[in-house]
């Protein structure tokens, strides 16, 4: 290999995104690609936690701030690290690196650029976004989508070209046997609370089943208008709100079915934990959520913003814990024979050699 890999990532939190790369570059570094990281900050405190983590698994990171959206110094910066660098290839993950990062790294002469796409997000619809990102993907040599609902989404909403994307699912790396489900557990919900999450379609669905309590782990600017809902529709008894988790596996441990009931999901990292903790999954059809949870075996589909729907999935499973230890069984399968991180790295690593024997 004639030179470094250089992944450049704007990270505010840990989340799916940033899961998967503090799995997948200690796993490259580790198959012998010298793979660093361009950390793009705004001094977030998560962001300095990613870093840390990363710097823990000997990984290198090199971080800018940003002090604007539109940041002309950081971009300065930026060009300045990557000749610095004298990358053979510049990996780019979410929208400021992407555009930052490709940009900066095509001016600086990288022979090689690579774009992962990692989510649904509302301002990709704006016809503007759509331009501007199909344009500067035109810099990369290869597109990565996190799934193939993921890549029909791009294609639908930015105008991508269909078979645009190369498709790499995030991996997940085995934990300890779960401990099976208790039958009249609660059911959780896992993820920040914002709109795209669905959490308000839930609570709609939650009222109209009794016999099902909920447990909410996360945090986010729409948690005091939820708890107003749930006071609005008398859940208090039924609905408890945890804070933020982590990790977040006890708390699906304690559950005897994970609900996803996302608006978009790029992947569905949450469905995909939970499967790992042997635990039956209700998940929203929509994005990457059907290529990870197999409907009827390992869990439930139904349609998203749909809370009639879902209460008969919720029904469903809160009078059947056969059913749930069953489809737990199942999805802890599935998650470690479909989705090991192994597949995850490997399929990385094989993208990259492609491009670098050119």
């Amino acid at each position: 290999m004639s030179g470094p890999i250089l992944h450049v990532a704007k990270v505010s939190g840990i989340s799916g995104a940033e899961n998967h790369l503090l799995l997948l570059l200690p796993a490259l570094r580790e198959r012998g690609y010298d793979v660093r990281l361009l950390h793009l900050h705004e001094h977030e405190p998560g962001g300095e936690e990613f870093a840390a983590a990363l710097r823990e698994r000997d990984v290198p990171v090199h971080g800018v701030a940003l002090r604007r959206t539109a940041d002309a110094g950081a971009f300065r910066r930026i060009f300045a690290s990557i000749r610095e660098t004298r990358p053979t290839l510049v990996h780019t993950h979410l929208v400021h690196a992407d555009f930052y990062g490709t940009l900066a790294a095509r001016l600086a002469g990288v022979p090689h650029i690579v774009s992962t796409k990692h989510g649904f997000n509302a301002f990709r619809e704006r016809r503007e976004f759509g331009l501007a990102d199909r344009t500067v993907a035109r810099a990369s040599a290869l597109q990565i989508a996190i799934s193939q609902g993921l890549a029909d989404y791009l294609a639908r909403v930015e105008g991508f070209a269909a078979g645009a994307f190369e498709i790499v699912h995030y991996g997940i790396v085995a934990g300890p046997e779960p401990p099976p489900p208790v039958a009249g557990s609660p059911f959780v919900v896992v993820g920040r609370l914002v709109e795209i999450k669905g959490h308000d379609t839930l609570l709609a669905a939650v009222a109209q089943v009794p016999e099902v309590e909920l447990e909410i782990v996360g945090d986010g600017p729409l948690r005091a208008e939820l708890q107003a809902d749930v006071a609005r529709r008398a859940l208090g008894d039924r609905v408890r709100f945890l804070g933020r988790v982590a990790p977040a596996g006890p708390a699906m441990e304690r559950a005897s079915v994970v609900v996803v009931p996302s608006r978009g999901e790029g992947f569905g990292m949450v469905a995909l934990e939970a499967m790992e903790r042997g635990r039956a999954v209700i998940a929203s059809r929509v994005g990457g959520l059907p290529e990870i949870v197999a409907d009827v075996e390992t869990g439930l589909l139904v349609p998203p913003n749909d809370p009639v729907a879902l209460a008969g999935a919720l029904r469903e499973l809160a009078a059947d814990p056969s059913l749930v230890a069953a489809m737990g069984d199942a999805g802890r399968r599935r998650a470690l024979a479909e989705f090991p991180q192994e597949r995850c790295t490997d399929r990385t690593a094989a993208l990259y050699d492609a491009l670098l024997e050119r």
